[in-house]
């Protein structure tokens, strides 16, 4: 008969779970790194799985905000093609080719608005009457206007009616504009 004695000491158990728990902490650490790491290059390479042909819809709820972020970062937005509705709107010192395609926005409580949109650039422009109301596709373009401004190069246009609620709304200000992706 074989009698083994099996003696425990405090003081090992300690050091086995102490580099048991460091180890762990670092396996854990290495794992969350690499998913951070290798999350940023995939999110790199996602940019290139958007089709070219991919068209941003502006609506009621994020015209404002698109167009904000347009206007600061146009280079960031240039060659992307969107479509929106909105009206014809002139004035007196633009090109034959060229019309604003705007949206009223509202500034105050009692209905007051003023008048925002995109610069258009179209050959036909004047085949569409002023307040006429139209949907756009195109492409914007960075071009001058009183300075560096956004140009939407109208690809297609079509005459539309004049939607149910033809108002927009102040950017949010809880809007975060993306990069390349509207």
């Amino acid at each position: 008969m074989f009698i083994y004695n099996f003696k425990v000491n405090g003081s090992k158990i300690y050091k086995i779970f102490f580099s048991a728990m460091v180890t762990f902490l670092i396996i854990t650490v290495c794992i969350v790194m690499f998913k951070i790491f290798n999350g940023a290059s995939n999110s790199q390479r996602n940019d290139s799985c958007i089709p070219k042909n991919h068209i941003a819809k502006l609506t009621n709820s994020n015209y404002t905000n698109i167009l904000k972020t347009v206007h600061e970062n146009i280079d960031n937005y240039v060659g992307m093609k969107i479509n929106f509705t909105g009206y014809v709107y002139r004035v007196l010192d633009l090109n034959n080719n060229q019309f604003i395609l705007s949206r009223d926005m509202i500034i105050s409580s009692d209905r007051q608005s003023v008048i925002v949109g995109f610069l258009c650039e179209y050959n036909n422009a004047k085949d569409f009457a002023d307040n006429s109301w139209v949907e756009v596709t195109g492409e914007i373009v960075k071009g001058n206007y009183h300075g560096d401004m956004p140009i939407v190069k109208v690809i297609e246009i079509k005459n539309t009616d004049k939607p149910n609620d033809e108002f927009v709304y102040p950017p949010d200000e809880s809007y975060i504009p993306t990069s390349e992706i509207l």
